[in-house]
Protein backbone atom coordinates (compact mmCIF):
# COMPACT_ATOMS: atom_id res chain seq x y z
CA UNK A 1 0.00 0.00 0.00
CA UNK A 2 1.36 3.42 -0.83
CA UNK A 3 2.43 5.74 1.93
CA UNK A 4 1.60 9.31 2.91
CA UNK A 5 4.27 11.97 3.36
CA UNK A 6 3.56 14.92 5.67
CA UNK A 7 5.90 17.92 5.55
CA UNK A 8 5.65 21.32 7.19
CA UNK A 9 7.20 23.75 9.61
CA UNK A 10 7.90 23.18 13.27
CA UNK A 11 4.69 22.93 15.33
CA UNK A 12 2.54 22.90 12.21
CA UNK A 13 0.47 19.91 13.37
CA UNK A 14 2.20 17.20 11.33
CA UNK A 15 2.35 14.65 14.15
CA UNK A 16 -1.26 15.29 15.15
CA UNK A 17 -2.37 14.82 11.56
CA UNK A 18 -0.34 11.59 11.34
CA UNK A 19 -2.14 10.29 14.44
CA UNK A 20 -5.54 11.24 12.97
CA UNK A 21 -4.73 9.47 9.70
CA UNK A 22 -3.44 6.33 11.43
CA UNK A 23 -6.48 6.25 13.73
CA UNK A 24 -8.63 5.51 10.68
CA UNK A 25 -6.69 2.25 10.13
CA UNK A 26 -8.54 -0.82 11.38
CA UNK A 27 -5.58 -2.69 12.80
CA UNK A 28 -2.43 -2.30 14.89
CA UNK A 29 -0.33 0.84 14.64
CA UNK A 30 3.38 1.05 15.32
CA UNK A 31 5.04 4.45 15.76
CA UNK A 32 8.74 4.58 14.85
CA UNK A 33 10.28 7.60 16.54
CA UNK A 34 13.67 9.23 16.05
CA UNK A 35 13.73 11.70 18.97
CA UNK A 36 15.94 11.19 21.99
CA UNK A 37 15.27 12.85 25.35
CA UNK A 38 18.59 14.66 25.63
CA UNK A 39 17.22 17.46 27.79
CA UNK A 40 14.08 18.19 29.79
CA UNK A 41 12.43 20.19 27.01
CA UNK A 42 12.76 17.28 24.57
CA UNK A 43 11.67 14.81 27.25
CA UNK A 44 8.49 16.86 27.73
CA UNK A 45 7.84 16.98 23.97
CA UNK A 46 8.22 13.20 23.81
CA UNK A 47 5.79 12.75 26.73
CA UNK A 48 3.31 15.05 25.03
CA UNK A 49 3.51 13.14 21.73
CA UNK A 50 3.08 9.80 23.51
CA UNK A 51 0.06 11.11 25.44
CA UNK A 52 -1.58 12.19 22.17
CA UNK A 53 -1.46 8.63 20.79
CA UNK A 54 -3.87 5.82 21.67
CA UNK A 55 -2.55 3.63 24.50
CA UNK A 56 -2.56 0.44 22.42
CA UNK A 57 -0.13 1.73 19.83
CA UNK A 58 3.40 0.37 20.05
CA UNK A 59 6.38 2.75 19.99
CA UNK A 60 9.75 1.78 18.52
CA UNK A 61 12.70 4.06 19.22
CA UNK A 62 15.03 4.27 16.22
CA UNK A 63 17.15 7.42 16.36
CA UNK A 64 19.50 6.06 13.67
CA UNK A 65 18.48 2.61 12.42
CA UNK A 66 15.30 3.52 10.54
CA UNK A 67 15.43 0.94 7.79
CA UNK A 68 15.72 -2.09 10.15
CA UNK A 69 13.00 -0.59 12.36
CA UNK A 70 10.61 -0.25 9.41
CA UNK A 71 11.52 -3.68 8.06
CA UNK A 72 10.79 -5.13 11.50
CA UNK A 73 7.21 -3.88 11.53
CA UNK A 74 4.75 -6.65 10.70
CA UNK A 75 2.69 -6.17 7.56
CA UNK A 76 -0.67 -5.95 9.28
CA UNK A 77 0.52 -2.84 11.15
CA UNK A 78 0.16 0.73 10.03
CA UNK A 79 3.41 2.66 10.54
CA UNK A 80 3.95 6.25 11.57
CA UNK A 81 7.55 7.40 11.12
CA UNK A 82 8.08 10.56 13.18
CA UNK A 83 10.34 12.17 12.09
CA UNK A 84 12.91 12.36 9.31
CA UNK A 85 14.08 15.76 10.56
CA UNK A 86 15.61 14.35 13.73
CA UNK A 87 16.85 11.25 11.94
CA UNK A 88 18.94 13.38 9.55
CA UNK A 89 20.26 15.40 12.48
CA UNK A 90 21.15 12.20 14.36
CA UNK A 91 22.82 10.70 11.28
CA UNK A 92 24.94 13.80 10.67
CA UNK A 93 25.92 13.93 14.33
CA UNK A 94 26.92 10.25 14.18
CA UNK A 95 29.28 11.01 11.28
CA UNK A 96 27.12 9.77 8.42
CA UNK A 97 28.14 11.04 5.01
CA UNK A 98 25.69 12.83 2.76
CA UNK A 99 25.81 9.90 0.32
CA UNK A 100 25.13 7.34 3.09
CA UNK A 101 22.14 9.31 4.34
CA UNK A 102 20.79 9.83 0.82
CA UNK A 103 21.19 6.10 0.05
CA UNK A 104 19.41 5.05 3.24
CA UNK A 105 16.59 7.52 2.56
CA UNK A 106 16.05 6.07 -0.93
CA UNK A 107 16.03 2.52 0.50
CA UNK A 108 13.60 3.62 3.20
CA UNK A 109 11.27 5.20 0.62
CA UNK A 110 11.31 2.01 -1.48
CA UNK A 111 10.64 -0.17 1.55
CA UNK A 112 7.70 2.00 2.61
CA UNK A 113 6.28 2.05 -0.93
CA UNK A 114 6.37 -1.78 -1.06
CA UNK A 115 4.53 -2.33 2.24
CA UNK A 116 1.06 -3.85 2.11
CA UNK A 117 -0.16 -1.82 5.11
CA UNK A 118 -0.26 1.98 5.18
CA UNK A 119 2.55 4.18 6.40
CA UNK A 120 2.70 7.87 7.29
CA UNK A 121 6.02 9.72 7.29
CA UNK A 122 6.57 13.05 9.05
CA UNK A 123 9.30 15.58 8.23
CA UNK A 124 10.02 19.28 8.51
CA UNK A 125 10.48 21.70 5.65
CA UNK A 126 13.54 23.73 6.60
CA UNK A 127 14.24 25.35 3.23
CA UNK A 128 11.73 28.21 3.42
CA UNK A 129 14.00 30.49 5.43
CA UNK A 130 17.18 32.37 4.73
CA UNK A 131 20.40 30.62 3.74
CA UNK A 132 22.03 29.56 7.03
CA UNK A 133 25.24 31.39 7.92
CA UNK A 134 27.20 28.33 9.03
CA UNK A 135 28.34 25.36 6.97
CA UNK A 136 26.84 22.61 9.13
CA UNK A 137 23.41 24.28 9.07
CA UNK A 138 23.59 24.60 5.26
CA UNK A 139 24.64 20.95 4.98
CA UNK A 140 21.76 19.89 7.23
CA UNK A 141 19.24 21.90 5.17
CA UNK A 142 20.59 20.44 1.93
CA UNK A 143 20.66 16.80 3.13
CA UNK A 144 17.19 17.04 4.65
CA UNK A 145 15.90 18.61 1.43
CA UNK A 146 17.20 15.67 -0.60
CA UNK A 147 15.84 13.15 1.93
CA UNK A 148 12.42 14.83 1.81
CA UNK A 149 12.53 14.77 -1.99
CA UNK A 150 13.32 11.03 -2.00
CA UNK A 151 10.38 10.26 0.28
CA UNK A 152 7.94 12.54 -1.53
CA UNK A 153 8.91 10.98 -4.88
CA UNK A 154 7.81 7.51 -3.72
CA UNK A 155 4.81 8.54 -1.61
CA UNK A 156 1.35 8.03 -3.05
CA UNK A 157 0.32 11.33 -1.57
CA UNK A 158 2.15 14.23 0.03
CA UNK A 159 0.78 17.12 2.05
CA UNK A 160 2.23 20.42 3.19
CA UNK A 161 0.88 20.76 6.73
CA UNK A 162 -0.04 24.19 8.06
CA UNK A 163 -2.10 24.72 11.23
CA UNK A 164 -2.88 21.00 11.34
CA UNK A 165 -4.36 21.02 7.85
CA UNK A 166 -2.85 19.29 4.84
CA UNK A 167 -2.49 20.99 1.48
CA UNK A 168 -2.04 18.36 -1.23
CA UNK A 169 1.27 18.54 -3.07
CA UNK A 170 1.09 17.49 -6.68
CA UNK A 171 3.90 16.48 -8.98
CA UNK A 172 4.26 19.02 -11.75
CA UNK A 173 5.03 17.63 -15.18
CA UNK A 174 5.79 19.53 -18.33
Amino acid sequence: MPFTFLIGGARSGKSSLAVRLASAFDGPVRVVVTAEARDEEMAERIRSHRAARPAGWETVEAPLELLPAIQGVGEPSCVILDCLTLWVSNALEAGGSDDEIDREARALASTLAERAAPAIVVSNEVGFGIVPANGLARRYRDVLGRVNGSLAAQASRSFLVVAGRGLPLEEVTS
